[in-house]
């Protein structure tokens, strides 16, 4: 009779089993429980320095990633992007420019206790007791979230949040998450709590491009962060979460939704109490309006206040420095040279002038402070900034600085005798004989004569009796730079110049010779309130008082007897006109002692105006109307003679 074979666990699939019993020895079962225990024991070996390699291998991994972590103590040096402010004379603001960040920062003492309040109620309320971390915050959010239906309050504590935003990129990893952990326990250590507020609230992004308190705040509700009220600041704290997509600018009704979650999470906490809440959730919120990238009120004169400041401190500082600018401009006068310009150019246009554009620059000439700058008709059509950007002829308006140049030899004056008769230069392989305009002589006349009724003879005559290359010195002491060559027909205006050089050159003759740079720029700030830059003149005795005097009564001849009678005014002033051969551009450009100002009339594709267009006839009558308004108020003021100095 056969029997059923007994069944035991498989040790190796290749052997048979063995099994202790009748017949068997008590050594051969010893033997077989050592080579079990044995292979048993040296599966488990295997494994457990496996999973040990492991272990340790990802631990040192993670180690050496840490080791690599950004340094946090740099942030005793860190300085926020800021976004730079720019002011008229008077403190109105022009315009704010920012690179990506628009930003204003401020310390945490001038932001509302209800906005620091809201902002820890619903982003981490255990801040002021956790160092860095809180494990327990996680499920609590995770629990609270849930019952409410919605995010409520993050897990991420404020700390780690602003390590996240500062140091780290924003993808979603354990790797992540860990390095966040680190550098949060590690900020905690270095920073007080107060500071670490003060840096979230100031670089947290609030949505339109706001980043930082300050700057939503008076977005949102066009006031300062520290006026902030209870409901406001707790419609501002429910935004971090999904900034544009709880905007109130977006979605009014979200946003009050979130304003309420914020108000109950801090009644339950109760850092407010139950009538707070409720006066809140029913207290209307008045908004203000997105401020980023809005323009400027005046971008012709905050895109040469803009070019200035890059050229002195270099465009990172400019969009990030948190710069405040006051300018030289003021506001008032901007406003009419707009619509004087405007209109003047529209009534040369009605007259048959085929213009298209106009540029008016206004220079006070006792600190050679831009005043008023228009740099086209129409900013919104075309960016091009002609008061500073256009070299243009400036024709017989460039005179005057061979007639000072004669001057400041002690050989002429008013009254000396020139003549006006046929001449010939060499020039290159031929001679150049120049021409009046109306293609006359004048024979004799005294150079006042000669200025008054704009005559090119002898004005070329006079550049070669004094050197060209003196009158180009002249133009570089007044300012100018922009390329010369020391060419015969140099003064008829055989040069390209922009209406600023030509405004502020004509100051320091309004000045009696005293001369400052000129600027649109009186001083710079930083956020801080450190002086960057102090523009305060510091007038230099550039020219011969007397050879100034004597150019000044000249010119005043050009006014009231000569080519500008059309810009005559109710007091003394003097000028000249400006009309290129080709009558390409017209000009007028004249002053008062107090202010000076140029008027150039052309087109950008350098196309002819029309027969019979000239500056005193068409740029006089404009420059006129504008300073009887612009001088309104302003004392009448005569220019020094000429007899006050002695002649060189």
């Amino acid at each position: 009779m056969s029997s059923n074979p007994v069944r035991s666990n498989q040790i190796n699939p290749s052997t048979p089993s063995r099994q202790p019993g009748k017949g068997k020895s008590a050594n051969s079962v010893m033997n077989y429980c050592v080579g079990v225990a044995q292979a048993t024991a040296g599966t488990l070996l295997t494994l457990t320095m496996l999973t040990s390699s492991v272990v340790a291998g990802g631990l040192v991994g993670l180690a050496l990633s840490f080791r690599n972590l950004p340094d946090v103590r740099l942030l005793r040096n860190y300085i926020p992007s800021e976004t730079s402010y720019i002011y008229d004379a008077n403190g109105t603001l022009l315009s704010s420019i920012h690179d990506e960040a628009n930003r204003e920062v401020v310390d945490l003492d001038e932001i509302s206790p209800d906005l620091k309040r809201a902002v820890l109620a619903i982003e981490d309320s255990y801040f002021f007791s956790h160092h860095g971390i809180n494990p327990s915050s996680v499920a609590r959010a995770f629990l609270a979230n849930l019952k409410e239906g919605e995010t409520v309050e993050g897990g991420s504590t404020v700390t780690m949040q602003l390590v996240k935003n500062l140091f780290l990129s924003p993808e979603r990893s354990v790797s992540r998450k860990l390095a966040e952990a680190v550098l949060a326990l590690r900020l905690e250590q270095v920073f007080s709590k107060d500071q670490i507020l003060e840096m979230y609230l100031n670089q947290v992004y609030w949505g339109h491009n706001n980043y930082g308190v300050e700057t939503a705040a008076r977005s949102y509700f066009n006031k300062p962060a520290s006026d902030l009220t209870l409901a406001e600041a707790a419609m501002m704290a429910g935004l971090i979460q999904a900034p544009e997509e709880y905007s109130p600018f977006v979605n009014y009704q979200t946003a009050k939704q979130r304003q309420a979650i914020v108000l109950d999470r801090m009644q339950r906490l109760g850092w407010i109490s139950a009538e707070d809440e409720t006066i809140a959730k029913g207290q209307p919120i008045l908004l203000g309006q997105i401020t980023s990238f809005s323009g400027s009120q005046v971008p012709y004169v905050t895109d040469a206040v803009v070019q200035e400041l890059t050229e002195r401190f270099g465009q990172d500082a400019v969009l990030k420095g948190g710069m405040r600018v006051q300018t030289t401009i003021d506001l008032n006068m901007q406003r009419l040279a707009e619509t004087v310009a405007r209109d003047g150019l529209a009534s040369v246009q009605y007259q048959g002038v085929y213009a298209d554009q106009i540029s008016l620059v206004a220079v006070d000439p006792r600190t050679h402070f831009v005043k008023a700058m228009v740099g086209g008709v129409d900013y919104e059509q075309s960016q091009y900034n002609r008061a500073i950007q256009a070299l243009r002829q400036p024709g017989s308006a460039f005179k005057p600085f061979v007639y000072y140049t004669a001057f400041a030899t002690g050989k002429y004056d008013a009254n000396t005798t020139i003549m006006d008769t046929p001449v010939s230069y060499p020039d290159g392989d031929g001679y150049y004989t120049p021409q009046n305009y109306d293609g006359s002589f004048g024979g004799a006349m005294s150079i006042r004569q000669a200025l008054a009724v704009s005559r090119n003879i002898p004005a070329i005559r006079l550049g070669q009796e004094v050197s060209i290359n003196r009158v180009i010195e002249v133009c570089r002491t007044l300012g100018i730079k922009s390329p010369m060559e020391p060419v015969t027909s140099l003064p008829l205006g055989a040069v390209d110049l922009t209406p600023l050089e030509m405004a502020g050159a004509y100051a320091t003759f309004a000045n009696n010779g005293w001369h400052s740079d000129t600027t649109t720029i009186v001083q710079v700030l930083d956020s801080q309130g450190n002086v960057l830059l102090d523009n305060t003149p510091n007038p230099q005795l550039v020219l011969d008082p007397w050879a100034a005097a004597t150019l000044n009564d000249v010119l005043q001849s050009v006014i009231t007897s000569g080519t500008a009678t059309a810009a005559r005014i109710d007091r003394p002033a003097a000028g000249k006109t400006g009309t290129t051969s080709s009558e390409r551009d017209i000009w007028f450009v004249g002053y008062v002692p107090q202010l000076s100002v140029a008027v150039w009339i052309g087109r950008d594709d350098y196309g002819p105006l029309g027969i019979g267009a000239t500056g005193g006839t068409y740029v006089a009558p404009i420059w006129r109307n504008f300073m009887l308004q612009a001088l309104q108020g302003v004392p009448v003021e005569n220019f020094k003679p000429a007899a006050n100095f002695v002649r060189p």
